[in-house]
């Protein structure tokens, strides 16, 4: 991990309070439309007897709905604890507690520690992480099938915002860093792992790729 995003900064933007904001949130409205596009795209493609591996998943939103449309058991990967309580009360409510793992590593730092998935979803994490190429490609070597990720694009007004609020975080000393990493190097990253980009949608500030395994990639079928 870089000494730009120390465990503390990690913490303080992913903290319980927020956690628990997100799950009240989720329980009226349902997904936000970034997670819901994800969601969406993934049930075109098909998802019954899939297994799905989430790194960054938050409260586990994504999971629980597309446990409901047919994945057999996800895995969730979170950097710190913060989101345990609040996803554990959501999957209890759901009845789905006993079909998700949860665990809190560094995904990119210990990938042999986790098995491969027929799914894989990175929603608005690698801008949370400063090594993208070792974190899109742990990812991309963890899916079987189908790999989903959200990042910003890159515009001039999304540079601003992650600017803005890099200026703010480096004033409060927050140990914290955004990353606007180039949408294409994320892609190409991806690709170079043995995935073939086959769709690339964006909204005002997010993009949304999904990308399918064209072949087995050396060292895919291991986690």
């Amino acid at each position: 991990m870089s000494d730009c995003c120390s465990p503390k900064g990690y913490r303080w933007i992913f903290s319980e309070k927020r956690a628990h904001a997100e799950a009240r949130r989720y329980r009226r409205r349902g997904l936000d439309p970034t997670s819901r596009r994800i969601a969406d795209l993934l049930k075109q493609q098909g998802v019954e007897g899939r297994t799905l591996l989430e790194v960054g998943g938050g409260i586990g939103a994504i999971q629980i709905e597309l446990l409901k449309a047919g994945i057999t058991r996800a895995v969730n990967i979170e950097l710190t604890p913060t989101y345990e309580g609040a996803a554990q009360t959501l999957l209890r409510e759901a009845g789905l507690a006993d079909r998700v793992e949860r665990r809190v590593m560094d995904f990119a730092e210990a990938t042999r520690e986790v098995e491969v998935a027929d799914i894989v979803i990175l929603n608005r994490v690698l801008c949370c992480y400063p090594d993208m190429p070792k974190l899109a490609g742990a990812a991309a070597d963890h899916t079987r099938e189908v790999l989903l990720v959200s990042f910003p694009k890159e515009r001039w007004w999304t540079r601003v915002v992650i600017s803005l609020g890099d200026l703010a975080l480096r004033v409060g000393r927050r140990q914290f860093q955004i990353f606007l990493h180039a949408p294409d190097k994320i892609i190409a990253t991806v690709e170079r792992h043995g995935l073939k980009i086959v769709s690339n949608e964006t909204s005002f500030f997010w993009q949304v790729a999904s990308l399918r395994r064209t072949a087995l990639a050396p060292g895919s079928g291991h986690a």
